[in-house]
């Protein structure tokens, strides 16, 4: 029988990351005039409510149709200067080390590493650049004239992962049964149910019970560690810029969530 390679699938947000670039990020939006100082307090209760709590597909869902919206309009120039000016102050730390170990020792074996994450590309493309991994499926924002136009092009969440991760391997040759993947999330079920070596890594209520019912091995990470301090950080420019979009995105998650509590007018 020929050879297959075989690979390793990272969820990013709670597996890979220890914390949320939003609020990290909502302070200097605020300064650069994109969010006001209601919406940095909101942002830092929702944070605390989505760590804790996480979220269920109908959340996601309004998440995502609340994040296109908070978009909409928002120049790519000026995201770019603000996190040019502040990225260096607010990522670190941002990484489990543990889930830096991990993607090291799948590379050490042979193994693709493929971060796959409903978060925007803008974010997810340069820290998988950062952490060394080979491919990136992340979701896709709409850019029309140096603008968000308010639409997603690709939602990379729940069953579209394992679809993604499916595809991806009908292209490379990957075998899923001797392949791996992470997730803090029940709604990653799909996509850690599409390979045979699945882990929950730090999981929620509903997918810690589902990993004990299937045998999936449960992973706590609880080492943040500066990502320069594993990883060399890319130059300053419009790489490092994306990561500002990447944590917009995340913005408005958190900021539907905390609305949804709270109902206060901006």
């Amino acid at each position: 029988m020929a050879f297959r390679p075989t690979a390793a699938f990272f969820d990013l947000d709670k597996t890979v990351i220890a914390k949320s670039s939003t609020l990290a990020f909502s302070k200097p939006f605020q300064a650069g005039g994109l969010i006001s100082r209601r919406a940095v307090l909101r942002s830092a209760y929702a944070q605390f409510v989505y760590l804790v709590g996480g979220a269920d597909h109908d959340q996601m869902e309004k998440m995502r149709q609340f994040m296109s919206q908070l978009c909409a309009g928002w120049d790519v120039a000026t995201v770019r200067e603000i996190v040019a000016d502040t990225l260096h102050n607010v990522v670190d730390p941002l990484v489990y080390d543990e889930a830096v170990s991990l993607i090291e020792e799948h590379h050490l074996a042979g193994r693709d590493v493929v971060i796959v994450s409903a978060s925007g590309a803008e974010v997810v493309e340069p820290i998988a650049a950062m952490l060394g991994a080979d491919r990136v499926v992340a979701t896709r924002m709409e850019i029309q004239d140096g603008r968000y136009t308010g639409g997603i092009e690709y939602y990379a969440y729940a069953a579209e992962k394992a679809r993604a991760i499916e595809e991806l391997a009908a292209q490379q040759g990957y075998d899923l049964e001797n392949s791996y993947a992470y997730s803090d999330s029940v709604t990653d079920v799909p996509m850690l149910e599409a390979v045979g070596h699945a882990h929950a890594v730090n999981p929620d209520k509903e997918l810690r019970r589902i990993a004990a019912e299937k045998g999936w091995p449960v992973l706590v990470f609880t080492k943040p560690v500066a990502l320069r301090s594993r990883v060399p950080l890319p130059p300053a420019g419009p790489t490092l810029a994306a990561l500002a979009v990447g944590g917009m995105v995340a913005v408005g998650g958190v900021l539907w969530a905390s609305a949804r509590r709270r109902r206060l007018d901006v």
